[in-house]
């Protein structure tokens, strides 16, 4: 119950502030000369520009015109509120704050559109490590038992040479010279092909 209680606090406190904020910049926006309709536009179109900022900084893309546009749009929303606090006489408005009212639908519009169409930095795309694929033995033709004293049946030398590795590495390991079953059983040849290549290893 604490978690859903802490965010509806949060969501309370943030439609309270919006209120304020959007109540400050329409009283600012009146008292400079924008009666009606446009002095409630003015608070929508401050409020769509730190949204609109918000979610380029939140996109990962490139973050300076985010930043650039969320501090302009930041800076409208707090001008109004000091604006309004009595610091100002509404009565009264300066020309040159008359000015930046009348102004800001242009900044606004250049800001946002900026922001929705601007393309965002591309990703790198992730390094994919080639895999290595098994060495796969070729398959032969059985060959004929070795008779005693004769010399070794001919054989591939590719399979020769990958046999010859086999029994390096048996040896390397156990530090025992690999017999003919473990090396059939490794490379996954015939017995008479297996036997052939052992005498080649001797």
């Amino acid at each position: 119950m604490r978690p859903s209680l802490r965010v509806d606090a949060v969501l309370i406190q943030a439609v309270i502030a919006a209120a304020l904020s959007f109540a400050h910049l329409h009283d600012l926006a009146s008292a400079a000369g924008q009666h009606g309709w446009k002095a409630w536009a003015y608070p929508v179109s401050v409020d769509l520009l730190l949204v609109a900022a918000w979610r380029r900084l939140r996109s990962g893309g490139v973050k300076a015109a985010g930043w650039s546009w969320f501090l302009v749009a930041l800076t409208a929303s707090l001008g109004a509120n000091i604006a309004t606090a009595g610091l100002l006489d509404l009565g009264a408005v300066p020309a040159w704050l008359r000015i930046l009212v009348a102004g800001w639908p242009a900044v606004a519009f250049l800001g946002g559109t900026l922001l929705a169409h601007q393309a965002p930095a591309p990703e790198p795309a992730p390094m994919v490590e080639p895999t290595p694929e098994p060495a796969s033995t070729p398959e032969l033709p059985a060959a004929a038992p070795v008779p005693a004293g004769s010399s070794p049946a001919p054989v591939p030398p590719a399979l020769v040479a990958l046999a010859r590795k086999v029994a390096d590495e048996h040896q390397a390991r156990t530090g025992t010279t690999i017999d003919t079953t473990s090396l059939r059983a490794r490379l996954g040849v015939p017995m008479p092909l297996a036997e052939a290549l052992a005498t080649h290893l001797t």
